[in-house]
This record gives structure tokens, sequence and C-alpha cells, in this order.
């Protein structure tokens, strides 16, 4: 795949697939803020759960994990607030970040989930 964004749209419904089949339930999808994206918003259990998805082709820099830097962890905690905000159902459900580390093949990658990879006042 050449294109960027299509191997990303690829790669985060995989990712999304890989979270349903581990129990949690889909709530959105690349929702748009000002201030950022949120690849998934997903529900475990009454816990709401922001989502961010990074891929590497391989490990050399560190993984997809480690590119999410304290700027991005930012822009994902305001955009989270904006969510909350715009879906009051929400607001005062207990929340986690997550980072889905996808490497290898773009078609079929593969996953390490990492639950509560950061905390809001990080």
């Amino acid at each position: 795949m050449t294109d960027t964004r299509a191997r990303g749209a690829v790669i985060e419904a995989a990712a999304r697939d890989f979270l349903l089949s581990q129990g949690l339930d889909a709530i959105a999808a690349n929702a748009n803020y000002r201030f950022g994206e949120l690849d998934l918003v997903m529900l475990d259990r009454d816990v709401v759960v922001f989502v961010e998805v990074r891929y590497r082709r391989n490990a050399s820099f560190g993984g997809g994990a480690a590119s999410v830097d304290a700027g991005k962890r930012r822009k994902l905690v305001k955009a989270a607030q904006a969510f909350l905000v715009a879906h009051r159902r929400f607001a005062d459900a207990p929340c986690r970040f997550d980072v889905v580390d996808a490497s290898g093949d773009p078609a079929s990658p593969a996953f390490v989930w990492l639950r509560d990879a950061f905390r809001a006042d990080d």
C-alpha cells in the first residue's frame, strides 16, 4: 500500500476488530476535534477507552507506542475532553487512554495492546 491514509484506515479497522474480539464495544472512530483526532473510542464494561493506534513497519525507532510523546498525549487529552462534552452520557464515566501498537504487514498487522498507557494528568 502506498497511500498512507488508506493504510492507516486499514490498520485502524484491524485494531478496532482486534479490540472488539477482546470484549470491548465500539463507540466512535476517527472523532475529529480542533485539538486532534481520536482514532477509536471504545467501551470496556463501564470505562470509556480512548485508543491511539500507532503503526510502525518495524521497531527500529522504538515502535509505535514510543511515538506517543507528551505533545501528542496533550492533544489526545484535549480531544477526549471535547468528546465527553459532546457525548454527555459518557461525561461521568471513568476513562483511560490505551495505545495499540501495530507492526508488520499492514494487511495483517501484529498488535500489542497497552492498556492505561498514560494518564490525563501525566
